[in-house]
């Protein structure tokens, strides 16, 4: 294939200085990892990280000497350079992935480099929070961040530019996510869903299972959810993990050869929602997400019933069942260990949102007379609850409006349902790792859990307003291209971007819910063509500007409904 002019042939791929190295090593194909390998002294996986050296001292001096010989080696490496060139010939085949399979060993040297090089500590050089590692341990409270090195800026920006390229040859070796490729998961929001699975359930999975008695439990229809509860009280967590399912409805024939597995998750699923318990309160906004009842405490049983809901979900998603449940955003972000945001308020209480977003937009001196406190009303009566020290003494202004709404926001979202949260992930976590959940987004959690939805796109443009805008103009046209051209995933994340949830009514989307009851999609025509769609989630409206152009408006709608927030959880 010939080369552009101007461009740098294959051949002036590695430039390394500083060792003596000669510049312009020649790299093709496999002689190319060949050439790299010789450089560093080995198969480029040999080398492990820190967290996997060998521990018997007798080795241990020679592997920290033959880790310091790396080190300086790695360190003669111009890896921006590395990394620009490999971009740039990968760049030239982006419409050949064939063809591209031949950077493949290159790409894999690359990766593995940086996964020795990238800092032993992935906490430290988070960035924001959906390209948090996931192997880090808790979720942040928005406090400083150590910014990432400048080989993680060089894989960062090489992964998200061609993260196309990347799910291809992932989709077609998945044992590359286990190897060479392992270090994708520092940047998960590269990888697409289905690939994302495929590595889950595979980590999820893998090692040797010790031999676990099935889970045999007979269950009135009536009683489902205390029945339940009080036989999964008797067992340990690698118990219910690991053990085969076989579920009897009492006094109903049939054997359980999986349907009656399902019906019962479906009839646990629904049950967890039941007010009588007290769990779970629907989202003001569409009445079909839910959030944990900060006074649940009525129920005396709350927290071990929440410890139990957890077990059940995250047995379900062991089990690769789905269920029939649907949880708001901020909740899944707390399953994930992820911050959550101001904005994250809109679907749980949307007049509270609207008064938050106008004080953040508006100049509040001598406007507002508030304090860092809140007022709590519970059964009648009213508490004040600091969020600060002394927060009622302290009087919010322009200059400390934000760390407000961060405050008030996190009061509302987290502490006041602190232990519920904790008693869910308590049951949840001894089925599903946390580090390994934490490679979905919050969108992305919600498909694992609740399964992909059968979206019929023209029963959606059926039942859709347009305000400011006409079925014939180019503008809305582009916009049903756009959804058409959406895979299946894509289509989901769309539908939660604007409604909050990816669940479609059994009537259909003529019977969507917003925050005032049945509410149709909606599109309004927004002004600024250099902004991105914006969604009102409680009233399922999207603001759409007046794009120039078929490509800008697909580009911007999933930029749009990819991006996350970052706010604050708890430790």
């Amino acid at each position: 294939m010939p080369e552009p002019s101007g461009s740098l042939p294959l051949s002036g791929f590695i430039a390394i200085n500083h060792a003596g190295i000669p510049v312009g090593a020649e790299l093709h194909g496999s002689d190319g990892y060949d050439t790299l390998t010789s450089l560093i002294g080995g198969p480029l996986d040999a080398h492990l990280p820190v967290s996997r050296r060998p521990k018997s001292e007798s080795r241990k001096k020679d592997f920290d000497q033959s880790e310091a010989a790396l080190a300086k080696i790695y360190e003669s490496f111009e890896f921006d350079v590395l990394w620009s060139k490999l971009s740039e010939v990968l760049s030239r085949m982006k419409n050949d992935p064939g063809a591209a399979q031949i950077l493949l060993p290159l790409i894999e040297s690359m990766m593995v480099i940086s996964q020795n090089v990238a800092t032993t500590d992935p906490e430290t050089s988070s960035t924001a929070g959906d390209v948090r590692p996931p192997h880090s341990r808790s979720s942040t409270q928005g406090g400083p961040k150590s910014p990432r090195t400048a080989m993680e800026d060089n894989f960062f920006a090489f992964t998200e530019k061609h993260r196309k390229i990347l799910n291809i040859m992932v989709r077609q070796n998945p044992s590359l996510m286990s190897g060479s490729f392992a270090l994708l998961v520092r940047n998960p929001k590269v990888l697409d869903f289905d690939n994302k699975k495929n590595y889950f359930t595979q980590q999820l999975h893998k090692g040797r299972r010790d031999h676990y008695t099935p889970l045999s439990l007979s269950v009135r229809r009536n009683s489902v959810f205390e029945d339940s509860f009080r036989y999964f009280s008797r067992k340990t967590g690698p118990e219910v993990k690991h053990g085969k399912l076989n579920v009897r409805f009492t006094n109903e024939e049939g054997i359980d050869a999986g349907g009656v597995t399902r019906e019962w998750f479906q009839v646990l699923a629904r049950a967890m929602f039941n007010p009588d318990y007290a769990l779970f309160q629907p989202c003001a906004a569409d009445r079909t997400t839910y959030q944990p009842n900060r006074m649940s405490y009525v129920n005396p049983d709350h927290l071990s019933f929440f410890k139990f809901v957890g077990r059940i979900i995250g047995k379900a998603i062991y089990d690769g069942r789905l269920l029939d449940a649907y949880f708001t955003r901020s909740f899944y972000k707390h399953i994930l260990g992820k911050p959550v945001d101001y904005r994250d308020l809109e679907s749980i209480d949307p007049e509270y949102f609207k008064s938050l977003e106008w004080m953040l937009s508006n100049d509040i001196t001598d406007i507002l007379d508030l304090t860092f406190s809140v007022d709590d009303e519970e059964f009648g009566e009213t508490k004040v609850v600091d969020l600060k020290p002394n927060g009622t003494s302290i009087s919010v202004t322009e200059a400390n409006k934000q760390e407000y709404v961060r405050l008030v926001t996190e009061q509302r979202l987290t502490k006041s349902i602190k232990s519920q949260i904790d008693a869910f992930l308590g049951g949840f976590n001894e089925i599903i790792p946390s580090d390994l959940i934490r490679i979905f987004s919050e969108q992305e959690l919600e498909l694992l859990i609740s399964g992909l939805p059968d979206i019929d796109v023209d029963a959606w443009k059926n039942n859709t307003e347009l305000h400011g805008y006409s079925s014939g103009d180019a503008v809305v046209q582009w916009w049903w291209r756009a959804v058409r051209s959406f895979d299946q995933t894509e289509k989901a994340k769309l539908l939660q971007f604007i409604t909050g949830t990816s669940k479609v009514p059994l009537e259909g989307f003529a019977h969507l819910q917003g925050v005032q009851g049945t509410q149709r999609f909606n599109i309004h025509k927004a002004y600024g063509a250099d902004r991105l769609p914006a969604a009102h989630t409680c009233f399922n409206q999207l603001d759409l500007p007046q794009y120039e152009s078929y490509e800008k408006l697909r580009s911007s709608l999933l930029l749009a409904m990819n991006e996350g927030g970052e706010g604050f959880g708890f430790a």
